[in-house]
């Protein structure tokens, strides 16, 4: 193998696997949608319904839904039935928690001045 005195043995032995890569690039494409990176950044830190999302986005319920959707699809929110309604909050796998920091963390270092969480 071509090395150029670096230990590209160690570091193939730690690289991601393919899957995992595959995940992880599926979480950050529907984050790269800033209406979607809005939802979830409130699904972070509450447990909503459409209707309240849509209020404090200041979007359509059936837009909101659509969001909802490929989030859910990606298995970074999940939802529970209460009465009529669905309410969902962010996913429990590591992923999704190390996402709520990482979004916590970018929005603290992009606006010091305002309090984000």
């Amino acid at each position: 193998m071509h090395s150029h005195g670096n230990d590209n043995a160690e570091l193939s032995a730690k690289m991601p696997k393919t899957e995992d890569c595959i995940a992880v690039a599926s979480a950050f494409a529907q984050l790269g949608d800033g209406t979607r990176l809005k939802i979830l950044w409130l699904l972070c830190h509450s447990e909503q319904c459409v209707t309240n999302i849509a209020h404090l986005t200041g979007m359509s319920g059936p837009a909101v839904a659509h969001h909802l959707r490929l989030l859910k699809s990606a298995n970074l929110i999940v939802s529970r039935r209460e009465g009529k309604e669905m309410r969902y909050r962010l996913g429990e796998s590591n992923i999704c928690h190390e996402l709520h920091r990482a979004i916590d963390a970018l929005f603290r270092a992009s606006f010091p001045d305002c309090k984000f969480d």
